[in-house]
């Protein structure tokens, strides 16, 4: 069978860009969310700090700035984490890689679950940014990469809904751990993410190697296997496997079990140089693309509600502190409810159309909060139709966040790159994702001294304006496109001319 299908060996220029739909493989669905549970154990992280620190600033008597400092450190060595990782998921696989990020949240998770003292609790931090950095390049990358293109936006996507969903449990772990006495019950909060994190490590084991990073070793036999298990049909297995292996460089008529790559940068050597030194001009304007969404994912202020929701609130005049981790929780089941709705609609509606409704709705809801916040504290949180229109808006801000530019962020970068370029790629990505995450996470609450909490949101508001215009402009739509094809969509007609040029000289 396999001789008949390879025998044909249809012309790449007469194979079916918009074949008929065809449900999702349910072999690459639970490897997507197997690998994305790693996700939900960094968004738990994010949602469960929002009510400890409220918590941590009495035990430890900690001030604002230490305070920011711990929210945000987590982003700063998840950047690092980021940068290692590409080069890291080259060498080792994506699977060996999301077994690392495990490992390194669960040691973060019992540093802080212990917590004597503010420097113990911040190294604990800092070693699960390590892990979350690792999380955040290598899930999207893997999900992708097994996914067929007519559904890579859901499964793509996964890894976001899944944070979503970990950022809900940490709400309500906040509101029912609050309950318990003090020094008990931040440190259980922070600290019984390691169980979760020690299973992923064990059972992440079971799962396949991207076949794309299988074959880019050479492996051929092993990649093709997989992709008989992610793939609807052997016929869909056999295209997707020659399209990896022209991506690789390999004779699309080698048949043979492995090939020793001669010559081939397997291991991520020499990207850098073709990523940022010597880019083409259809990979710079990959890379000025994917660091721009990721860029503005968290200019825009999505991490100040996450993050600071209960202190937002409370500016907005709910004192009551129940009250604040109840309304909080609402943020967390907006923000899941309309990340799951987004992972049907990606290709469907397509990642373009579904980004600028986004952050155009983006724009008026972060206009509405910042009035209503200014409002309310001007009146010393007397008025209550200033408060319910902070709450709504939050809402709002949050839900049409998720239905957008938050998955499409992690589906758009993890697909746009070349498949030699993608692992490190992505890694840059992620880097800018979070230092823009502390930048906002380490400098909100002073942000807030300094123009008022609803000022705040006014330039949020700003940079989502800026942010709608280049999308508009710099993003075209990706939806049913193989990876292999995606490159195309950035070249322009001059490029070979130019590179011509580039080499003459």
């Amino acid at each position: 069978m396999e001789d008949q299908v390879s025998s044909k060996n249809p012309d790449p220029a007469e194979k079916p860009t918009n074949e008929k739909p065809t449900g999702v493989n349910r072999y690459a669905l639970q490897c997507s969310i197997v690998a994305s549970i790693v996700s939900i154990i960094f968004g738990y992280d994010t949602g469960v700090m929002s009510g400890a620190m409220v918590f941590i600033e009495e035990d430890l008597k900690t001030n604002e700035v230490q305070i920011e400092v711990l929210t945000g450190i987590l982003n700063l060595c998840a950047l690092f984490g980021s940068l290692l990782a590409g080069r890291t998921s080259d060498v080792i696989g994506r699977r060996y890689t999301i077994v690392l990020a495990s490992i390194l949240f669960m040691l973060g998770s019992v540093l802080m679950g212990w917590g004597p003292s503010y420097p113990v609790l911040l190294t604990g931090r800092c070693t699960a940014g390590l892990g979350v950095g690792f999380a955040l390049m290598v899930a999207p990358v893997y999900s992708a990469e097994i996914a067929t293109a007519s559904h890579r936006g859901l499964l793509a996507s996964l890894p976001h809904l899944c944070i979503s969903i970990g950022i809900l449990l940490g709400y309500l772990v906040n509101y029912f751990f609050s309950k318990l006495p003090m020094h008990i019950g931040w440190r259980l909060m922070l600290g019984i993410a390691a169980v979760p994190s020690l299973v992923l490590a064990l059972g992440i084991l079971k799962m396949p190697e991207s076949p794309r990073w299988l074959i880019l070793q050479g492996r051929l036999g092993e990649g093709k296997r997989i992709l008989k298990l992610v793939s609807n049909s052997p016929e869909e297995a056999e295209i997707r496997f020659q399209d990896i292996k022209t991506a690789a460089g390999i004779d699309a008529k080698c048949e043979d079990e492995v090939v020793k790559m001669e010559n081939k940068k397997t291991h991520g050597e020499g990207v850098w140089k073709e990523l940022i030194l010597r880019p083409t001009p259809a990979v710079r304007r990959v890379l000025l693309t994917a660091l721009g969404i990721h860029f503005f994912q968290h200019a825009t202020g999505i991490e100040a509600v996450l993050l600071y929701g209960p202190k937002i609130f409370k500016r907005a005049g709910i004192t009551a502190k129940d009250k604040l981790f109840l309304v909080t929780i609402g943020v967390g089941i907006m923000k899941t409810t309309f990340i799951f709705t987004a992972t049907f609609l990606l290709d469907k509606v397509g990642r373009r159309k579904l980004l600028l409704t986004s952050v155009g709705g983006m724009v008026c809801a972060l206009t509405m909060l910042g009035f209503g916040l200014t409002m309310a504290q001007n009146s010393g949180g007397k008025l209550a139709w200033a408060l319910v229109l902070s709450i709504v808006s939050a809402y709002s801000f949050v839900a049409v966040f998720s239905i957008g530019l938050g998955p499409i962020t992690w589906v758009y970068s993890s697909e746009v790159f070349p498949l030699k370029l993608r692992a490190q790629g992505a890694s840059l990505g992620v880097a800018v994702n979070r230092v823009m995450n502390a930048t906002v996470s380490m400098s909100f609450l002073s942000l807030t001294r300094a123009i008022t909490t609803g000022g705040a949101f006014f330039m949020f508001a700003g940079v989502a304006v800026v942010a709608w215009n280049f999308f508009f402009f710099l993003m075209p739509e990706t939806k049913g496109k193989s990876l292999e094809e995606i490159e195309a969509l950035f070249q322009r007609d001059g490029d070979v001319k130019t590179k011509d040029e580039n080499n003459a000289a």
